[in-house]
Formats: C-alpha cells, sequence, structure tokens
C-alpha cells in the first residue's frame, strides 16, 4: 500500500467545473470514487488496477479538492458529470467504478443512471443505504469541518501528525477501527505507518465531507451489473451492516469479507487473495 501526491487538472464541463486525475496506461477505464476528506491529488487503494493494466480516472467528488460543491452536488447529479467528462477524455465505457467509503454512493448512482457504460460495480468499505454516520459522529464532524473550523481542524491534525505522529494515528483510528487503536497500530508495518501519516498529512475535507452527510440513498435499488462488496467486520467507520445490505440489495452482488483490522482493507493480510479476486471479477 502506497499513498502518493498526484498531479490533477480541471475541466470546464457544460454541467461545471469538475478537478480529476487520468493515468493512462493503455488497457480498460476504472473509475474511482474516493470517500470523505480525499481527493484526485491522492492515490489510495489503486495498486489492483495499476498492476493489472487499467487506466485509472479520478473525480475528485462535489466540494472536494478543486471540484466546486456546485459540480453535481448529489451523487446522481455528479454521476452525469462524470459521464460527461468521460465523454470529454473520448472513453465511452467503463470497465468498473469503484467505490469507496462515502464514495460508494456516487458509484452506485454512476451505475444506475448510465447502464450501458459501466459494466461492473466495486465497492469497497462502502457505505450502503443505512443510516450513516451515527449521530453522535455526525454532530461531532459538523462541528469539525464547519466552514469556520474545518482548516483549522486539519492543521491541527498536519501539526500532531509532523510532532506526535503516534498520538495522531491512535486519535485517528478511533474512529477507523471497531478494535483497540493501539492494537491496529501495533500490527502495522513501517510502510504502511509512513503512508498512513501521509495520507493524513494530506486530507482536506473542503466543504465536501458536509455534503456527504447530506446525501440521499439512491441508485441501490437500480444497479443491475455485477456488483463486488468488499468489507470488514472491524470496520469502525462503516458498520459490517451495510456491507450486508449491499450484498442482499443488488441483484447480481457478491461478498467477500476482508479481515483488516480497520476501514482500510488494503491493509488486511488477506489483500493480496483479494486484490486477485478483485482481477478475476473484472476479466470475468
Amino acid at each position: 500500500m502506497a499513498t502518493i501526491a498526484r498531479l490533477t487538472t480541471t475541466a470546464a464541463l457544460d454541467l461545471g467545473k469538475l478537478e480529476y486525475r487520468f493515468d493512462q496506461r493503455g488497457g480498460p477505464t476504472v473509475v474511482m470514487f474516493h470517500g470523505g476528506h480525499m481527493h484526485a491529488g491522492l492515490a489510495l487503494g489503486e495498486e489492483t488496477f495499476v498492476d493489472a493494466g487499467y487506466s485509472v480516472l479520478v473525480p475528485s467528488r462535489p466540494g472536494y479538492g478543486r471540484t466546486p460543491l456546485s459540480t453535481g452536488t448529489t451523487t446522481s447529479g455528479f454521476a452525469d458529470v462524470v459521464r460527461s467528462l468521460c465523454d470529454h477524455l473520448g472513453i465511452t465505457r467503463v470497465a468498473a467504478v469503484v467505490g469507496i467509503s462515502a464514495g460508494g454512493r456516487t458509484a452506485m448512482a454512476t451505475a444506475a443512471r448510465h447502464p450501458d457504460f459501466v459494466e461492473r460495480v466495486i465497492l469497497q468499505s462502502a457505505v450502503g443505504p443505512l443510516p450513516w454516520p451515527d449521530t453522535r459522529t455526525r454532530l461531532a464532524a459538523r462541528l469539525a469541518f464547519g466552514p469556520a473550523t474545518e482548516r483549522l481542524t486539519w492543521s491541527a491534525v498536519r501539526a500532531i501528525m509532523r510532532t506526535a505522529p503516534d498520538v495522531g494515528l491512535r486519535m485517528l483510528f478511533g474512529d477507523l477501527t471497531a478494535l483497540p487503536a493501539r492494537q491496529v497500530m501495533t500490527a502495522l508495518s513501517a510502510e504502511e505507518r509512513k503512508t498512513l501519516i501521509e495520507l493524513f498529512s494530506r486530507m482536506r475535507s473542503g466543504r465536501g465531507f458536509r455534503n456527504d452527510l447530506a446525501a440521499g440513498r439512491e441508485g441501490v435499488d437500480d444497479v443491475t451489473q455485477p456488483t463486488l462488496v468488499i468489507a470488514s467486520r472491524n470496520d469502525g467507520s462503516v458498520p459490517f451492516a451495510h456491507a450486508e445490505r449491499l450484498a442482499s440489495t443488488i441483484q447480481h452482488a457478491s461478498l467477500i469479507e476482508s479481515n483488516a483490522d480497520s476501514h482500510f482493507i488494503w491493509l488486511g493480510h488477506d489483500w493480496p487473495s483479494i486484490s486477485g479476486k478483485i482481477c478475476d471479477f473484472l476479466a470475468a
């Protein structure tokens, strides 16, 4: 697992301005919708597709990075924006849409609204049609990531990661795992620690995360493509019940249970095996 900051660009589409990154490799295209606090300039969980030769298109969802909240705003609206971006780039069909965490709703909306454009759906630690997040987390998020506090919150996180990374990781893992945070940290390799410190030091919420909290639950019943749902019971951010509901609601869905210690399924010891199953799923 490696998180590396990447250069992005913007497109002025009829439906609005959009930030994106398109890493072309000659193979079919996979569109990745990152979760909360992420933007197109961060590469996370892409190695499976990169190693298999897929081209990877990563848009910044509304309110994140340089994509204004007015571009798309809703999951269904942004699904149309992404389809417009693909037309702009000359992409006529995508091998899969990949929805991570809060980005799962956008992936499902894109598949539902454009069934002839999207071949398959992959949902990783994704938010499903259940209420999310819980009331305590929702209230805390509104305080920490409000217009007047978001910049201060992430400035504080960066300062902690620079001066006391163990404290910072333990604090953040408190919301990402159902296990004791110290136990999860102990299991991290030096490379994984470095990657996570870099990731948390580069995250921003902008106006995007508050928009995620207000997102609806549309799209799940209308997904007709083959769908792979991957999640861990140790996820402290998106409960495993979301994965179970997604797998039982989407017509052609199958569920893979990860043994990862947290929301970050790419850190699980079984990730190489799961990665292989993703490649098999895409090639089927």
